[in-house]
């Protein structure tokens, strides 16, 4: 067993590090969000894209002290005790198993609408496959994939934020678009044509979209510098939030008018393009979606497998998952991963209704749990660093504690906002997720009452191990 190994690069992580902010569901799931808030959705994106830049701040002073394939999960590991690293890391693997079957089964619709005589399960196959033989050769083919995955997408949202800031101005050449002009954020009904409340129903529909921010943290145990890594890319998440997902539902509600039937029968980026005239809008933008599917598949296996390998480590998973190749892949991880996802992508096409439905819905919130997990183990982490390795402390949370409090507050009242959402799913998503969630929570204590006591765990103390008894005075406070 030789461990994981530096493999990637540093341009390799500067681009998980962008790329993981921008999920296909920025390509596909802003329409809804343009529909229910108008322009406003703009306030929804910036609400979310703030939550997500105090919790990454976080988890950057943390992982930039101990970086480590578990990230989060075991930092709660070792702040909040053992329950919690377990708990965390098992529905965060849940969610990226089952966002493997969501994104194989997209990346399938695009591929079967260009090669039809290829059946969609097929290729849900072929792109699974393809993507875990990547994941399977080494971490840095991982990256060598995820570099050009998110380069194209990267490459992508700037031409058309370029392109459509110069149509809104009326200064783009060959282009007569009668529709744009910033005029679009307030003409049609106001800048909240549905009140403030719809801000935050457009919080519901776009916080999912942010998921992914956090790979660059668990990525950057497996890079030769992983403290600068951690650094540069938590530093960099303001602007990465700011130009790529403001920047651009600016654009599409400044080219057209927020309610524009084309934006929710065409999708908000397809509209937008097809109101500039520009040719075959349609399948550049489903090249994009397709490119941002294979990146989130590529990444979501990749995450899935290194928390997998995480939790073995730390004895909360079956041991032969903390094993690597000698090129330092975790190979049953990455398996163990695939073949849920599998299943799970059968669930779909099998009962896409009911099993599927029930893993999807029941998944939805791990997000919000996992951000708030985050907050609750910075703030006992930030102490137990402190006192054994205050020099590792480069990455800080600001106005610490208070900052912190807030964030947890604001991800609680999210939670609780969704329970009164009845029209776009929210409360059971919220209570099916917590549903599971007690669950596993019930399975950490049980597994911890069995085997008593707690135990060392490798690699995760900021000043370079852990003892048991001092994990025990972590958890006595």
């Amino acid at each position: 067993m030789t461990g994981l190994q530096a493999g990637l690069k540093n341009r390799h992580l500067t681009m998980i590090a962008i790329g993981g902010v921008i999920g296909a569901g920025l390509f596909v799931g802003s329409s809804s969000g343009i529909a229910t808030a108008g322009p406003g959705i703009l306030l929804s994106y910036a609400l979310v894209g703030t939550l997500v830049v105090l919790v990454m701040r976080m988890l950057g002073e943390m992982s930039a002290a101990n970086p480590t394939s578990g990230s989060f999960s075991a930092h709660a590991d070792r702040a909040l005790g053992r329950w919690a690293g377990f708990s965390i890391g098992w529905l965060y693997w849940f969610f990226w198993v089952v966002v493997l079957a969501v994104e194989a089964t997209a990346g399938a619709t695009i591929l079967e609408g260009w090669i039809p005589a290829v059946p969609q399960w097929g290729w849900a196959l072929i792109v699974m496959l393809v993507l875990t033989a990547t994941n399977l050769v080494s971490v840095g083919s991982y990256g060598e994939f995820e570099f050009w995955f998110a380069g194209i997408k990267v490459v992508a949202i700037g031409a058309f934020i370029v392109v459509g800031a110069l149509a809104v101005f009326g200064v783009l050449p060959g282009v007569d678009s009668d529709k744009a002009g910033l005029g679009n954020l307030t003409d049609h009904g106001g800048f909240l044509p549905h009140g403030p409340g719809a801000i935050l129903t457009g919080v519901l529909l776009v916080v999912f979209s942010f998921m992914g921010s956090e790979i660059a943290t668990l990525a950057a145990g497996e890079s030769e510098n992983p403290q600068r890594a951690v650094t540069k890319s938590t530093n960099s998440i303001i602007w990465r939030i700011a130009v790529f997902y403001l920047g651009s539902i600016l654009v599409v509600v400044s080219l057209l008018p927020w309610n524009d039937p084309s934006i929710k029968d065409k999708g908000s980026y397809v509209a937008a393009l097809d109101s500039l005239g520009i040719a075959h809008a349609g399948q550049i933008m489903n090249f994009i979606v397709l490119t941002s599917v294979l990146s989130c598949l590529n990444s979501g296996l990749y995450t899935a497998s290194r928390m997998a390998f995480s939790l073995g480590e730390r004895g909360d998973a079956p041991k032969m998952f903390a094993q690597t190749t000698s090129r330092g892949v975790p190979r049953t991880a990455i398996l163990a991963s695939v073949i849920f996802g599998f299943v799970a992508v059968f669930f779909n096409y099998k009962f896409p209704d009911s099993v599927f439905l029930f893993l999807v819905n029941s998944s939805g919130a791990v997000a919000l749990f996992v951000w708030l997990v985050i907050c609750f183990s910075q703030l006992r982490m930030r102490k137990i660093i402190q006192r054994e390795a205050p020099e590792k402390l480069v990455v800080k949370m600001w106005l610490y504690p208070y900052l912190t409090w807030a964030t947890a507050a604001l991800i609680v009242f999210v939670l609780g906002y969704m329970l009164t959402d009845t029209e776009h799913d929210g409360r059971e998503t919220i209570l099916l997720s917590l549903l599971v969630a007690a669950i596993v929570l019930v399975i950490a204590f049980v597994k911890e009452k069995v085997s008593g006591g707690r135990r060392a765990v490798a690699g995760e103390s900021p000043a370079g191990g852990s003892s048991a008894g001092e994990r025990d005075e972590v958890k006595a406070g």
